[in-house]
């Protein structure tokens, strides 16, 4: 080896020295020449530990990476012996010796793995100097998941979904996205997702009939689920002392059916809280969500969840059937990620979180509590859509257009951006559509 033949030849150098006798020359050009040989030698030696340094940097940026893939179904000790033998494997350097690896993997504040390597690389000429080794050590870490995930998926379940394979082809897209959520969650709580499914209204689940955010009465120019649901109950009473005839008046009274029996659909709410995710209170009955008795009622929505069987099996109960709000779907959607009446997940301050909206639907707006009118309900779909917006929430819109529709702007201008609207002319590309913002999704979750 270079490096070797060098040392030897500076030892024989300053071994003959150190017998040479001719002089204070020869004893001054031995006392000058040993710093300088200390200083080449040292830049030697430094050069030949850089070079272990970096081949041992390699190796632990490798290994970091490749037990960030599999560490979260590892425990302690299997992440430190998978490590150990991956880092071994890739680092071959025999003039290192002493090697120590240090892998540990964590989830505070997102998951990471970190990789520590030490090891001792042996000197040429510094141990003329005494200095027989130098300490070489490298640090590498994969941060991932430091973004957490709240997703609601606004579906339309109308009833022209029931035609060209539209629903089929939803439910296999929506339990596929589910799937690549659950996927990008490294632990429960990661990512959250809710369902809701509308047509002209919203269903809230029929046991919240208890609920004082459910609103009964009549306001603002609304027949409220009491005056619409109900029979005429009629009264007699009769009048007169003992044994003479008595005079009898009949009355009929209008008696509401007890609110046990709602099946649960709410219209939407007075305006401008239709627009907004203002929490429900019972001091301001305009913020209530107004119970009625639709009979083409959807399947119920599911609030935040990260119970996948359950989420599935929320798609799989949803049928078609029904007009089409779209409006509602996406108040409910934003109600879902953020307020009251529903429980919304603690935050934590290590994490980032994205919250998204996927806006599905195949037909233009025919009916809300207000309008059959399509302009008048896309002009509150609109605001309601800037409001989202304006709380930071990113809407995907996707428009199943298998009917010739025009393309709804509404849609268009509801999306964050224009890469963000979807136009699908076939059932078939809500698969392939849901796949890839899936991917998106999940990239920017576990991104490292």
């Amino acid at each position: 080896m270079a490096i070797n033949a060098i040392v030897e030849r500076a030892k024989t150098l300053l071994r003959e020295l150190r017998r040479a006798n001719s002089g204070n020359v020869t004893v001054t050009f031995a006392l000058a020449v040993i710093p300088v040989v200390g200083a080449v030698g040292a830049a030697v030696d430094y050069s030949q530990a850089n070079s272990v340094k970096a081949a041992m940097q390699a190796a632990a940026d490798s290994t970091a990476l490749m037990i960030s893939k599999e560490a979260s179904s590892l425990n302690q000790s299997q992440v430190q012996t998978k490590a150990d033998a991956f880092f071994k494997a890739l680092f071959n350097r025999p003039e290192a010796t002493g090697l120590q690896v240090v892998t540990t993997y964590t989830t505070t504040g997102g998951s990471q793995v970190k990789v520590n390597a030490t090891s001792n690389v042996k000197t040429n000429f510094m141990g003329l100097m005494g200095i027989t080794y130098m300490k070489v050590g490298v640090e590498s870490q994969v941060k991932w998941g430091t973004t957490k995930l709240r997703v609601a998926l606004a579906l339309d379940v109308t009833g022209s979904m029931s035609s060209d394979g539209k629903m089929d082809a939803l439910k296999t897209a929506t339990k596929n996205l589910l799937n690549q959520m659950k996927a990008a969650a490294a632990k429960d709580g990661d990512v959250y997702v809710s369902i809701v499914p509308f047509n002209k209204d919203v269903n809230v689940g029929k046991s919240n009939y208890t609920q004082p955010w459910v609103s009964w009465a009549d306001h603002s120019g609304y027949d409220g689920w009491d005056s619409e649901n109900g029979d005429d109950v009629s009264t007699t009473v009769c009048y007169g002392s003992s044994g003479k005839k008595k005079k009898c008046t009949t009355s009929t009274t209008w008696v509401p059916d007890n609110h046990n029996t709602w099946n649960g659909c709410v219209t939407d709410r007075d305006q401008n809280y239709d627009i907004s995710n203002a929490a429900p209170t019972t001091s301001n009955k305009s913020t209530l969500f107004p119970a009625e008795q639709y009979d083409q009622c959807p399947t119920s929505l599911m609030a935040l969840s990260y119970d996948w069987n359950a989420l599935s099996a929320k798609v799989d109960a949803m049928s078609p059937k029904g007009m089409t709000n779209q409006p509602i779907g996406i108040a409910w959607a934003f109600q879902t990620l953020t307020a009251a009446p529903f429980t919304i997940p603690a935050k934590d301050p290590n994490f980032k979180y994205t919250e998204v909206i996927i806006l599905m639907s195949d037909g233009l707006n025919t009916e809300n509590r207000y309008h059959k009118s399509q302009s008048s309900i896309d002009a509150r779909q609109k605001l309601l859509c800037n409001n989202v917006k304006a709380a930071g929430i990113t809407i995907y819109a996707i428009q199943v257009n298998t009917g010739g529709d025009p393309t709804q702007k509404v849609m268009q201008e509801c999306a964050s951006e224009a890469s963000k609207f979807f136009e699908l002319k076939s059932a078939n590309q809500l698969v392939s559509t849901f796949n890839s913002i899936g991917t998106a999704l999940s990239n920017l979750r576990v991104s490292k």
